[in-house]
């Protein structure tokens, strides 16, 4: 089967694109540090939150040299609000890597990329196609609903011929608004339910539309557990208590926190510990700070 798009599926979407385009402050950097940043917060984060963060880590962290020398527990607070809070271990040690490994200059090719902490497939090919105009397709979510709907009507797809056909449907000429118009389109017209295929600019050449495949109710929601009641929410409060005591001093932690009882908050603290994200006092295991809190950890 091909999987290709034709010439004028690709000026369909550079043309939406270039009218309907989001406009957010990191797509107007070309640093390719900028853009990994960028990437690195947007992964299992709403690109709202990453538009309000970004700039602010940037002011922080303007290089990559000062982000790799910088002690773990600033790079910690820098990045309150963003969740995940392993990212932000894995975009330290990437930029030490790139330091290190590569003279300071991020790199390339898809395979340095693939191998710096925290970047996987996506990742990298987000970051070979913004910044370095690599011909390359990174798929998140909302790519991959855009392609299997255009390619398969929405269908199953090996992930290796997905890959492919993401690959192949960049334009030469200007793979990093290819990118970011696929994502765009994904987040804003291909959605999951009620797609408005009417305003999608591969409608023409979609085999969902073709078929008008009915987009099937919404489930009834299930009962989901409050995220106040769930690890990760626990886990976030831990660091961010961490992040509000002054830098280098200890804070105690032997109370429940929440609906968490001290049971489960210290399940939570010593999850977080493994993970590099927080130490606890040599002396007393209830006083804790973030990892590196001390210049030079």
């Amino acid at each position: 089967m091909d999987d290709s798009l034709p010439p004028d599926a690709q000026a369909a979407v550079l043309e939406w694109f270039d009218s309907r385009g989001r406009t957010l402050p990191f797509r107007a950097s070309s640093d390719p540090y900028g853009i990994l940043v960028s990437e690195v917060m947007a992964q299992q984060t709403q690109i709202s939150r990453v538009a309000g963060r970004w700039a602010a880590f940037m002011d922080a962290f303007p290089s990559v040299q000062l982000l790799a020398a910088a002690p773990v527990a600033e790079v910690l607070r820098a990045w309150r609000g963003l969740g995940y809070n392993r990212r932000a271990l894995n975009l330290h040690r990437a930029a030490r890597a790139i330091v290190d490994e590569h003279g300071g200059m991020v790199p390339s090719a898809l395979a340095d990329l693939e191998r710096l902490p925290g970047v996987g497939r996506y990742t990298a090919r987000a970051v070979a196609s913004l910044a370095f105009g690599r011909p390359v397709g990174p798929v998140d979510t909302n790519v991959r609903r855009v392609l299997l709907r255009v390619i398969a009507a929405d269908g199953p797809m090996p992930p290796a011929r997905l890959q492919s056909a993401a690959d192949g449907a960049v334009p030469s000429e200007r793979p990093a608004d290819w990118t970011h118009a696929l994502m765009d389109i994904g987040a804003t017209v291909c959605r999951p339910s009620s797609p408005r295929c009417a305003e999608c600019p591969l409608r023409p050449w979609c085999a969902f539309a073709a078929r008008g495949t009915p987009v099937p109710a919404r489930p009834k929601a299930r009962d989901v557990q409050p995220f106040s009641e769930t690890t990760r929410w626990v886990r976030g409060r831990i660091i961010d208590r961490l992040r509000d005591a002054p830098p280098g001093e200890w804070t105690r932690l032997d109370a429940q926190i929440g609906s968490h009882d001290t049971a489960a908050v210290d399940g939570a603290v010593g999850g977080l510990e493994r993970e590099g994200l927080l130490e606890r006092h040599r002396d007393d295991p209830r006083l804790l700070r973030l990892i590196g809190s001390e210049a030079g950890l």
